[in-house]
């Protein structure tokens, strides 16, 4: 991969394409999607930003790491926007990414509260990355509202479910010019790295590599898997037939058939293409067994002489008693 492959958010460049989501965060699991899966770009809950008097998620966040409060929790515009404020003033910076959720068993994203949050926040010197439904019309709305990126669902949070809306992020990242992050639903390094053979900028998950069993592997599988997937996207992938097949090396037509066996005597050369290898071709050559003299070339079936210039009676008897059977 090359160096200058980055990607900008806000004025800022990134290089890597792995964001670590909130939904689950332990010491162990930040320290290894930071050093094992390059991560540069974090994402906090802020009503998780202080758990207790002696545990604080900030103090799991390494320098140097991009900080994205999110607005979990929040069920309307305003309740988004009063927690994105409250992030910067905490000194989460300017970075927030909207979820806006009244659904509490499916947690799916509300487009239209979400394309109102967006524009407050963005006229308000944000850096908004909203999550959203993958809607063409609502990703528009948002890129008109002052989105930084938009951020669509693969599948339902912490499903794990991979792609499943993956015709419809497929329409975004075609049809919309802001960067296109993959969030929620990844639960593979090969769904990373589908994703980002699709052409979207970047992905974001949690779940997949809070309940790995070797999270520092699991967090290098995601980084090789993304890297792979962008090398794919950036190289052209090749083409895909719908229908039929296509050889690289088509077989060359064959114009002659050699038998073996009892009949290895025998050849039979330009078979007509309404002929099939059946008991109906040895009854064909019944009547021409007979037959002294030779065929004429122009006769598409041709029979060699007999064994070692023998006459054709001599050649009867012989065959008679080997009980050759000629097939065709």
């Amino acid at each position: 991969m090359q160096d200058n492959d980055t990607f900008e958010l806000g004025g800022h460049r990134f290089t890597s394409r792995f964001i670590l989501g909130s939904g689950k965060y332990s010491m162990g699991l930040i320290q290894a999607a930071v050093q094992h899966a390059g991560a540069e770009i974090i994402t906090l809950a802020v009503r998780r930003a202080n758990t207790a008097e002696h545990e604080n998620i900030l103090d799991y966040i390494p320098k140097g790491v991009t900080l994205l409060p999110n607005t979990s929790g929040a069920r309307n515009a305003d309740e988004a926007v009063r927690i994105a404020r409250l992030a910067r003033e905490m000194g989460c910076g300017t970075f927030v990414k909207i979820e806006i959720m009244r659904d509490t068993k499916y947690l799916m994203p509300d487009n239209l509260e979400t394309i109102r949050a967006t524009e407050i926040l963005a006229n308000d010197g944000f850096v908004v990355l909203p999550y959203m439904f993958p809607d063409l019309m609502a990703a528009r709305d948002l890129c008109k509202a002052g989105a930084a990126a938009i951020m669509p669902l693969g599948a339902p949070i912490g499903s794990n479910q991979g792609l499943q809306a993956k015709p419809f992020i497929q329409i975004l990242v075609n049809e919309i010019e802001l960067p296109v992050i993959v969030d929620a639903g990844i639960g593979r390094p090969s769904q990373a790295c589908e994703a980002m053979e699709m052409g979207c900028t970047a992905v974001m998950a949690n779940t997949a590599l809070a309940t790995a069993g070797d999270i520092p592997l699991m967090a290098t599988a995601f980084r090789n898997a993304i890297a792979a997937g962008r090398a794919a996207w950036l190289a052209g992938l090749g083409r895909v037939l719908e229908r039929g097949a296509s050889a690289s090396d088509p077989p060359p037509t064959l114009s002659t058939h050699h038998y073996s066996g009892n009949a290895r005597r025998f050849r039979v050369a330009h078979r007509p293409i309404f002929f099939s290898r059946t008991w109906t071709t040895s009854i064909l050559w019944i009547p021409n067994i007979f037959r002294r003299k030779r065929w004429r070339r122009s006769t598409p079936w041709r029979m060699t002489r007999a064994p070692g210039g023998a006459s054709w009676s001599t050649f009867l008897e012989w065959r008679s008693s080997s009980r050759i059977s000629v097939k065709g």
